[in-house]
């Protein structure tokens, strides 16, 4: 009886040392990329900072007007416009103080919503058609393999 070709169905017996350490290298790159750039968007803040702290975030306030998309002089200049590009004029209750918020407007959160959906939708397609590539490999490969052995009787 002859030596029987591995099909490799468990992808860990199949890896060698250097894929291994080839896959570990790369996702240690994508986490220090990461953990990297929060650090520095953190650094960032708390630099940026100003000493006081807003009135909305100690009393109550009214919202004087709704949510919108900051200008690009309000962007550049603005600290709460920095954060989502929309703001909201507030006026706090006991200091009777009028400040602008960040905020998070619907038409944007629907608009990211949907680009969301189509990026996972683009990956369910991609994906699919990666597995039915592969399957038919994998079908095309033992259907050779059978032939082979049919072959040698």
């Amino acid at each position: 009886m002859g030596r029987m070709e591995s099909d490799c169905r468990i992808p860990m017996s199949c890896l060698r040392p250097r894929i291994l350490a080839l896959h570990a290298l790369f996702w240690i790159l994508v986490s220090l990329r990461v953990f990297g750039a929060a650090l520095l968007s953190e650094e960032k803040t708390t630099v940026a900072r100003p000493v006081t702290t807003p009135c909305w975030q100690m009393e109550e306030f009214v919202v004087a007007v709704e949510c919108s998309r900051c200008n690009t002089f309000q962007s550049k200049s603005w600290a709460a416009c920095i954060q989502t590009g929309y703001v909201e004029r507030i006026n706090c209750t006991k200091s009777n103080k009028d400040e602008y918020k960040s905020c998070r407007s619907t038409l944007m959160e629907e608009h990211l919503f949907w680009k969301f959906e189509g990026a996972m939708l683009g990956l369910t397609i991609l994906f699919a058609l990666i597995v039915v590539a592969r399957q038919r490999s994998l079908d095309r490969l033992a259907s050779e393999k059978v032939r082979r052995q049919i072959e040698s009787i």
